[in-house]
């Protein structure tokens, strides 16, 4: 049961990212699970919101588990970041696509029409924010000067992001660490 519900969110998971929430019909949801109406409900009550929140969740935790991976391996910030938009670019030249770390689409699509998939998608951001901020703070930032560079880092890593997917390049990703390189040497 549980391995049916796991699967459900892997798999809606990556639709979602691919497609957007709107994007993904029940019935294609349905077939790309192996599932029935029936056993998407009996998991998930609420329907297809609630199986993206819990989506969102699933994101939530592999992205900061990630995240916090990288930055324990890096002695400073900067390199932990590079470290992280090298991944970001090697991922989006292999595959074509950046899968499991980005949510800005579901942000944009869903945040003004459904308050608890706003707060899952701020969450992430908000643990993302804690995670180079107390790299940051280790590094001699003050707290609030981190706290700064930290939303301004999620902003422009998850712009460029979404630059890449827009212009099929890579390249974005390339410009965008050159210049956290150039805010975080500053």
């Amino acid at each position: 049961m549980l391995e049916t519900k796991s699967r459900i969110i892997e798999t809606a998971t990556v639709l979602f990212q691919q497609k957007g929430y709107k994007g993904v019909g029940l019935n294609e949801l349905l077939r790309e699970c192996s599932i029935t109406k029936g056993s998407l409900y009996h998991h998930f009550p609420n329907g297809k919101e609630e199986l993206l929140i819990a989506c969102l969740h699933s994101l939530n935790e592999s992205i900061t588990s990630q995240i916090e991976d990288i930055f324990a391996q890096h002695t400073s910030a900067l390199v932990a970041v590079t470290a992280m938009i090298d991944m970001l670019i090697a991922q989006y030249e292999e595959t074509g696509a950046i899968t499991g770390f980005t949510v800005s689409s579901m942000v944009s699509e869903m945040a003004s029409l459904s308050d608890p998939v706003r707060e899952a998608c701020a969450q992430l951001y908000e643990n993302l924010q804690v995670i180079y901020s107390q790299k940051l703070m280790a590094e001699g930032f003050t707290e609030t000067a981190a706290q700064t560079t930290a939303v301004s880092l999620s902003a422009i890593i998850e712009g460029g992001m979404m630059l890449c997917l827009a212009q099929k390049s890579a390249e974005p990703l390339r410009i965008v660490a050159n210049m956290i390189t150039k805010m975080l040497r500053d």
